[in-house]
């Protein structure tokens, strides 16, 4: 049985995918597969597109909105993230993204005119009312919920098991460094390289190792930044102020069970900074953390980079 590996790649919610297929059949379905996922992530749980069923709930005025399950599943997933990091990972920092300047897409972000950075007001995971029985989602007046801190992730995860049940044999999902498997893993695992950018190459700063299974994610300042008066701006807020996280850490990556288990961990050691370390050990979670100097370290069995190709 072959071990080979098909890999394609192109554009998709503001990134970039890349699908990797184990022994070459079926890829086709698989792509497929994946592209059915996201099309319907990005209908369900767009913060940008005015005709998205989030976009309709932060519409409504604080009335009850019913919704897909998809989106009821978007939001359950987001709110666990909140309960896991008592907050710092929070979706209704909706409003607080748009003041500090991500009100479009990336793209149309960093040509934009330059605004001030100003605090928006977080209200706390805890007002956005999910009723899982009658299928709706209410938040208050005002309040903005956005999915992007685990959407993409919950995205990864579910494009993985799409393609697999397509047909292929083993599937790795690169959602621009958020990545799930699914399915067998190639001999020796499924080789990914983690970086600042997932559109680093292997002369970049960075390391190479390979996974077995499960998920992994890279959260960074570095990459979706842009310019406000008063100075820089990214998009991963702390909801305890409203505004950027400061920058104790530009990336860090983690290893975990799921995709969106990995990318709510990677996204709270960022708003957590000198803390995480501590964090992620007390968690039992594997992690690269790089200090906006350069310094690398790690935890809880990450490996060394000399062991694994730097």
């Amino acid at each position: 049985m072959s071990t080979a590996t098909v890999t394609v790649t192109w554009p998709a919610l503001g990134t970039t995918v890349g699908l990797v297929v184990l022994g070459g059949g079926h890829h086709a379905a698989a792509r497929r597969a994946v592209e059915a996922e996201l099309a319907e992530i990005d209908a369900a749980c767009s913060s940008f597109r005015q005709d998205s069923e989030l976009a309709g709930v932060n519409a409504a005025g604080g009335r009850p909105v019913r919704v897909s399950s998809l989106l009821q599943e978007a939001v359950a997933i987001a709110l666990r993230a909140a309960a896991l990091t008592d907050g710092r990972v929070d979706p209704t920092v909706g409003r607080a993204l748009v003041l500090a300047g991500y009100d479009r897409d990336f793209a149309q972000v960093r040509g934009s005119r330059l605004r001030r950075i100003r605090a928006g007001h977080v209200a706390g995971w805890r007002v956005v009312a999910l009723d899982r029985e009658a299928g709706t989602v209410r938040v208050p007046p005002g309040v903005r919920l956005d999915l992007g801190a685990t959407a993409k992730a919950l995205a990864a995860d579910r494009a993985a098991r799409r393609a697999a049940d397509a047909g292929a044999r083993g599937v790795l999902v690169n959602l621009g460094g958020d990545i799930a498997t699914a399915g067998d893993a190639p001999s020796g695992g499924w080789a990914v390289r983690v970086a600042d950018d997932h559109r680093a190459g292997t002369d970049d700063p960075g390391q190479t190792l390979r996974i077995a299974g499960g998920g992994l994610a890279t959260s960074s300042t570095t990459v979706r930044r842009w310019q406000r008066r008063g100075g820089e701006a990214h998009h991963i807020i702390d909801p305890r102020t409203g505004t950027p996280a400061a920058e104790h850490w530009r990336t860090v990556s983690v290893a975990a069970l799921t995709c969106v288990d990995a990318n709510i961990a990677s996204t709270a050691a960022i708003v957590l900074g000198a803390a995480a370390p501590e964090w992620l050990v007390a968690a039992g979670l594997p992690a690269r953390l790089v200090g906006v100097a350069g310094a690398v370290r790690t935890t809880a069995g990450w490996p060394d980079a000399g062991a694994m190709g730097a």
